[in-house]
């Protein structure tokens, strides 16, 4: 039986139970396959709630460190990838072979293929607005729109935020009359490493934080710090965006596709990428959480080269809406092979353009030996009345109150679906992260028939589909509804539009 020393006032009594079944799964006390106890039996054992057994179990559950059998109950994942880079780390990996690379040769030679292609297609798809292309409508009517990620108005802080400019303006007046050093101003780094130790379990100095006006802005920064002659593999689906940068800077992209655990190692390897570019707290579109199990896969798999690197794209990971937030892929890398990306776009407004990244200790002296002439893109101004927002506390309340939100939200959109949509016309794809669900419609009419049809009737809508690149018809009819900024009050009439375009009867 498992037995701890929990102490009531050394912090919440779950958080200490998850930490020591953690420490013991990772340490192999606690072995792959072994079943834990129940719920019940444990915190009969440790005298302690079942609410607080079950709250550590499901923490543990969606970062992967346990999995359930219906009727059997909790056992120990398989941390093979950890032991791999751990080892690898100490012992070294053994040398490329022939036959591996020309494996990867050939793989490589047929994701170029696919990626010029997805290429063109970008350029063609991109060359006028959806809805006028696909239902001969002017832009500007659409009156609904399932795709929108946008941050209301109403959900913004101004009062805050106007406190905080005129903080700045009346008490940094000559730090304002200042260049900004490139890698940003040393007050935002400090605050941001600050809430990146408390909110992500991140230990950075805030030499390694870079600030750049917008996330594309520093992936071009990467791309010039890690080589344009490297080769960079994103997820598939993905964000086309991310293809039409790399391909842009003239770096080499391929894609490796995202399954139940996110991306694919396999495929990974046989693109003979350099660099993955992964989300693994929360993939756009699937919605999928990286486990912790395949975090040390792709961390192993950068191990093995001293040129590899991952690219951690940490998204909207704020948003964590059952549970507390996971702990960042960069966190437990060891050897400095994670390249953390993180943006305010969504936990704030997407008009503030401030974005971050964290290099490695490595990387940080040959960012400044090679690119320290280039000028920061966020004005002085910007970054101390962020960084006075962030120190003061405004940031934390501002997360926390939309989490609240957006879970009210949330709750609301499953409620409607539910009343509108049968098991046998519509199942739901939902995810603990992110601000989307994905609608899963049963019905005979295609994509393109649906998507006309709303168009027509004002309605925007987008699939997971849309960000197929290899364009295998892997996800057939499952539809991407955002509601960061959904009008609810008309939810019912888009759904009952959706329902008609699908064939299923008038309710």
């Amino acid at each position: 039986m498992l037995t701890y020393h929990l102490d009531a006032g050394a912090g919440p009594l779950y958080k200490q139970l998850y930490d020591c079944m953690k420490q013991d799964i990772e340490n192999g006390k606690l072995s792959s396959g072994e079943k834990v106890p129940s719920k019940r039996t444990l915190a009969r054992n440790l005298g302690i709630s079942t609410i607080t057994v079950e709250t550590a179990y499901s923490q543990l559950i969606g970062e992967g460190y346990l999995y359930t059998l219906p009727k059997k109950g909790y056992y120990v994942s398989d941390l093979a990838g950890m032991h791999r880079f751990r080892s690898g780390m100490k012992t070294g990996q053994p040398a490329e072979t022939d036959a591996d690379r020309t494996k990867t040769a050939f793989a490589s030679r047929a994701h170029e293929i696919n990626a010029s292609m997805f290429e063109r297609r970008i350029a063609s798809e991109e060359a006028e607005p959806a809805e006028c292309k696909d239902a001969g409508m002017k832009a500007g009517k659409i009156w609904f729109d399932f795709s929108s990620n946008r941050t209301e108005a109403a959900d913004f802080p101004f009062s805050i935020w106007a406190k905080c400019m005129r903080e700045t303006i009346s008490m940094r007046e000559q730090e304002l009359m200042e260049v900004s050093p490139s890698g940003g101003v040393e007050a935002l780094r400090l605050a941001i490493a600050d809430h990146l130790a408390s909110f992500r379990g991140m230990s950075v100095d805030p030499a390694q934080i870079i600030i750049g006006a917008g996330t594309e802005y520093l992936y071009t920064l990467l791309i010039r710090l890690l080589g344009q002659d490297k080769v960079y593999c994103i997820e598939n689906p993905g964000y086309r965006k991310l293809l039409a940068i790399y391909r842009s800077s003239g770096a080499a992209c391929r894609f490796a596709d995202v399954d139940s655990q996110g991306m694919i190692v396999g495929q990974l390897r046989e693109s003979g990428a350099d660099i993955a570019h992964i989300s693994p707290t929360h993939h756009f579109p699937t919605g999928v959480t990286m486990p912790v199990s395949r975090r040390y896969e792709i961390l192993a798999w950068a191990s093995e080269s001293e040129e590899r690197y991952i690219i951690e794209d940490d998204y909207d990971s704020e948003f964590r809406i059952k549970g507390h937030p996971m702990p960042s892929l960069q966190s437990i890398d060891e050897a400095g092979k994670v390249i953390y990306m993180n943006t305010f776009s969504k936990s704030l407004t997407s008009t503030i353009r401030i974005s971050y990244m964290v290099l490695p200790p490595r990387l940080v002296s040959v960012f400044y030996q090679k690119l320290g002439f280039y000028s920061c893109t966020v004005s002085t101004f910007d970054q101390y009345a962020l960084a006075d927002f962030i120190s003061q506390g405004y940031f934390e309340k501002h997360i926390n109150r939309m989490r609240l939100s957006y879970r009210r939200r949330r709750e609301k959109v499953l409620s409607i679906t539910k009343t509108l949509f049968s098991p046998e016309e519509c199942r739901t794809i939902e995810n603990d992260s992110g601000l989307h669900l994905i609608l899963e419609l049963r019905t005979d009419r295609t994509e393109e028939e649906i998507r006309r049809e709303l168009l027509k009737k004002g309605i925007r809508i987008s699939s997971v589909a849309d960000y197929d690149m290899r364009h295998e018809s892997r996800y057939g009819h499952q539809f991407i509804i955002n509601y960061s900024s959904m009008d609810l009050d008309r939810l019912e009439e888009a759904y009952r539009a959706l329902r008609k375009a699908c064939g299923f009867p008038v309710l």
